[in-house]
């Protein structure tokens, strides 16, 4: 199938609506467009130098944790939840009560996104995965009653406040098993030459417009971005995550999508993928890069803190992967006295790598902030 010659889908009359039927996509693909080509080079070349991080920064799992906060919390924003950054690396409890549903969304996000990875490493990335992980997804959160882990047995649509003023309304729900299986084929189908950056642009366009879920479907197209990219090894560790650039251009996002529905303009749509990847992947290098200047300065730093240095190390280290912490945690982290872990912390405060974050005299919550920033520009 050529991009030029695409054809999106048609419009299915039902009882009292109508719904979209999609084109399967389990198939070859080329295109004759040239800014496909250069765009996917660039893409190509900046998700490979992005991954080359995996390999320079040390224990970058620690780091890998911020990026996917980072994801679950640009991702849940798009779905309209109201979580900070500096509120996503707070424990449940030391949030005030109106902002705990929306942390809870986040948080499950942040879960969903490690079991998947975890369950990578012995499984391919498949239907039954994404079933697993929209459960977490689901779990004691809006949504929670709508057949979490199950594709969708009635029908759903989006905007509006029924079907018969939606803005879209994704394919009858007796399609939908058929085509998440064409879905799932096409994914792992090694007859056909399709380039996986394109196999995933396609992809995401392909699960959104189904809608398989009732659901969180924005969340789990999303996160199956990133599953997709380090299931077929393009990348080593999950470090690349599109939400922020689908939120800071959410009207184009929504629009690219709709281009395909409406006048099958994949060739837009594949290019606004491939941008954010380029844009995406450009910033995560930077950041990595910043990771690994400020590790070396806090290193430095540390250095000076005698026969405290190899706490202050510890603690450091704990907060790479969230930067936040009470003296009561540092204590237990360290196995040393309230009054020992206060003093550390005191220092650190001293030293500008801590920030008292609350403005309380009592229970107080100290944020790395230096490295906190570096994930909120």
């Amino acid at each position: 199938m050529k991009f030029e010659d695409f054809k999106a889908g048609d419009w299915v009359q039902q009882y009292q609506y109508k719904s979209f039927s999609p084109l399967t996509i389990n198939r070859e693909w080329s295109w004759e467009a040239p800014v496909i080509n250069t765009l996917l080079e660039r893409a190509s070349r900046s998700l490979a130098e992005l991954d080359a991080f995996s390999l320079i920064v040390p224990n970058v799992d620690l780091f890998i944790q911020m990026h996917i906060t980072k994801e679950a919390n640009n991702s849940s924003r798009i779905e309209g939840t109201q979580t900070q950054m500096d509120e996503a690396v707070l424990a449940l409890e030391q949030l005030a009560p109106e902002k705990r549903d929306d942390w809870t969304e986040v948080n499950n996000y942040v879960q969903a996104i490690n079991d998947a990875i975890k369950e990578l490493e012995r499984l391919p990335l498949s239907n039954r995965l994404l079933k697993q992980t929209h459960v977490i997804l689901m779990q004691g959160v809006r949504g929670e009653h709508k057949s979490p882990g199950e594709f969708r047995v009635s029908q759903n649509w989006i905007g509006g406040s029924n079907l018969n003023d939606a803005a879209f309304v994704p394919p009858h729900q007796n399609q939908v098993a058929d085509l998440m299986s064409d879905l799932e084929q096409f994914w792992h189908n090694e007859t056909i030459n399709v380039p996986e950056l394109i196999r995933i642009a396609i992809s995401h366009y392909q699960f959104e417009t189904i809608h398989p879920f009732l659901d969180g479907n924005g969340r789990i197209g999303r996160l199956m971005i990133t599953l997709f990219l380090v299931n077929k090894g393009l990348l080593r560790k999950p470090s690349l995550y599109l939400s922020e650039f689908f939120e800071r251009n959410r009207d184009s996002y929504y629009d690219a999508l709709t281009r395909v529905r409406e006048s099958s303009d994949i060739i837009h749509w594949v290019r606004f993928f491939l941008s954010a990847v380029i844009e995406t992947a450009s910033k995560g290098k930077t950041t990595f890069q910043e990771i690994l200047a400020l590790q070396q300065a806090v290193d430095t730093l540390i250095l000076g803190y005698g026969k405290r240095a190899e706490n202050a190390q510890r603690l450091i280290h704990r907060l790479y992967s969230k930067p936040a912490i009470t003296p009561n945690e540092a204590a237990n982290l360290l196995t040393i006295s309230h009054q020992s872990a206060s003093s550390l912390i005191k220092r650190m405060v001293d030293d500008e790598l801590l920030v008292e974050f609350t403005g309380y005299q009592r229970n107080r919550i100290f944020v790395f902030e230096q490295y906190l920033d570096l994930f909120q520009t």
